[in-house]
């Protein structure tokens, strides 16, 4: 017990005393007195209740009521928290004003959604890309102001690991990239940036690479048409010439390789594909271990298992170069002797292709980049293959275009497994009706 509540008690005391010595010695009712005392205590208490009630009512705008005992300590404590509270206020209130200031000042937009979707706070950069208004669209759904159907799907899918590129609404010619963060009770925080910038110079690479590779096309066309004329008639010319035309007709030959690989990546990311068709498993893998006993001239040993005869939804040739890719590369990677397993089957409601060799295997810091375009593990090893460098970048984008993904497992001196992932919605039995 504090001193203050000991004082007081002892206060109680000597007036309930004083009231009985009193009342007993002046009148002889010493019960009555102890109760008028009493009743004077009440009255008093509920007193000081109705000042503190009305100081408090007030927001301490007034002098604090002065007082004695018990009460003056509740007075002065209260005051003392409620000036804490006030200062504690002052800085919330500053961080927040300071918060609202650095993101007014940011050139990207900021904007904070409640759970139900509805906008709480934007900025001023929100207002230029999006053409939100304040406070008019406070409160507002922010579906119902960014009404491109793209943003409604992924503001209402909640899967947030990838940024969404779209024009904006009010601005056809700009392109805004919105990145979205759960925090709080599915709260979310929107950040929009304009990437106008990198899309246009990302056409343009597009462009550019799609134009080079046509127009190099007929040149190299006709210098390797004029080696091969000219190792034809090879008896005509000089010996030495021999070598020089064998080296001319290699790299124009790899040339080609490269130009036909630069046209399939660019085929596919500008998505010029016919719809999406039923696409046979077993024949076109048959034909891709056909196509790579050819390549391996009987120097490895091939073999190919499907356990589900299933179609695949998608596009024959993508998933035939894909394949392929991945086939010819475990030929090309793997000694004499080798062995390479093609191996199509299900499990987990997804389809599976993988395919599997006993080869020279890759080391482990180069598996996160072997998708990258010209990217190779080996440089010198790949060039005396005839490699791209392209050949697993066009599996990625493959992939990507049929909602899959690859999957890469390898130890160096070991082999390696490339398995293609696909999801179960693209799949079916060859065996059901209609198929």
């Amino acid at each position: 017990m504090t001193p203050v509540w000991r004082r007081e008690l002892r206060r109680i005391l000597y007036l309930l005393i004083l009231a009985v010595g009193c009342g007993y010695y002046y009148f002889g009712k010493p019960l009555e007195a102890l109760c008028l005392m009493m009743g004077i205590y009440i009255s008093w208490q509920w007193l000081q209740l109705y000042r503190l009630h009305r100081w408090l009512d007030q927001g301490q705008t007034t002098v604090l009521p002065r007082t004695l005992g018990i009460w003056g300590s509740i007075f002065t404590e209260n005051q003392r928290l409620q000036q804490s509270s006030i200062k504690h206020q002052q800085r919330l209130q500053a961080i927040i004003n300071r918060i609202q200031d650095s993101t007014a000042a940011l050139q990207d937009s900021v904007l904070m959604v409640d759970a139900t979707g509805a906008l709480e706070f934007w900025n001023q950069a929100a207002q230029n890309y999006l053409g939100l208004r304040s406070p008019v669209d406070i409160g507002q759904p922010i579906t119902n102001l960014i009404r491109t159907p793209e943003f409604k799907a992924y503001f209402d899918k909640a899967d947030y690991h990838e940024p969404l590129t779209i024009r904006s609404p009010i601005n056809p010619r700009i392109y805004l990239q919105f990145n979205i963060t759960l925090f709080g009770r599915k709260d979310r925080l929107i950040l929009v940036h304009d990437v106008t910038r990198l899309k246009q110079l990302e056409e343009m690479r597009k462009d550019f690479v799609a134009n080079v590779s046509h127009e190099l096309r007929t040149p190299l066309t006709v210098i390797s048409g004029y080696v091969e004329t000219m190792q034809a008639a090879s008896e005509m010319l000089p010996p030495r010439w021999g070598r020089m035309l064998q080296q001319m007709s290699e790299q124009s030959h790899r040339m080609e390789n490269l130009l036909k690989d630069l046209l399939m990546l660019s085929r596919l990311e500008t998505g010029e594909n016919e719809q999406a068709q039923p696409v046979a498993l077993q024949p076109l893998l048959e034909a891709i271990r056909r196509d790579a006993a050819s390549l391996s001239s009987n120097k490895h040993t091939l073999s190919l298992s499907i356990d589900h005869d299933q179609k695949l939804m998608g596009f024959y040739n993508e998933l035939r170069s894909a394949f392929s890719n991945l086939v010819f590369n475990a030929v090309k990677y793997t000694p004499e002797g080798g062995h390479v397993k093609l191996h199509w089957y299900s499990e987990g409601g997804k389809g599976y292709f993988s395919v599997t060799d006993n080869g020279i295997g890759i080391a482990h810091h180069h598996i996160p980049r072997l998708t990258e375009r010209f990217y190779r593990a080996d440089p010198s090893r790949s060039i005396a293959t005839g490699g791209t460098g392209l050949g697993l970048a066009i599996v990625k984008h493959v992939l990507l275009h049929h909602d899959g993904e690859l999957q890469i497992s390898s130890e160096e001196g070991k082999g390696s497994t490339f398995t293609c992932v696909f999801p179960g919605s693209r799949l079916s039995d060859t065996s059901a009706p209609g198929q």
